[in-house]
């Protein structure tokens, strides 16, 4: 049992069968399931998955809300020590925007076991210098 931190493009990719990471997605949180791992989403990433529900209405909103619940998912709030090691992230890594270095800097802050993301674009564990693993869709 350990802990497996999202980001938002995880969430959004399991939640939505059209989209291109849906697959693998669902295949990650089965797997973090089977490991009987912890699942947790920051703030951050929560607001961002938010965003498209708040625009379709209530309905849309509960749907997020159920599935968080139901897994469960524990949102992790944002503090001084992951904002500054987010901040910290930015600064050396500048191809990192700040949500995904909020993320970054979360699971780190936990000492998270597993990082699953939709991006591409992150650097690699080791260029980040954190213990988790950064596992892509």
């Amino acid at each position: 049992m350990g802990l497996t931190v999202l980001d938002a493009g995880v969430v959004i990719g399991f939640l939505d069968q059209h989209d291109a990471h849906h697959q693998a997605a669902v295949a990650a949180l089965r797997s973090a399931q089977a490991r009987n791992d912890d699942v947790a989403l920051p703030a951050s990433a929560f607001a961002e998955i938010l965003v498209g529900p708040t625009r379709r209405g209530q309905a849309a909103v509960a749907v997020v809300h159920d599935f968080v619940d139901r897994l469960p998912i524990d949102i992790v709030p944002l503090d001084a020590d992951i904002a500054e090691a987010a901040a910290a992230i930015r600064a050396k890594h500048r191809t990192v925007k700040l949500p995904d270095a909020l993320v970054i800097a979360t699971a780190a802050h936990l000492g998270a076991g597993r990082l699953v993301t939709t991006d591409r674009g992150w650097p690699s564990r080791a260029q980040l210098r954190v213990a988790m693993t950064i596992d892509e869709l």
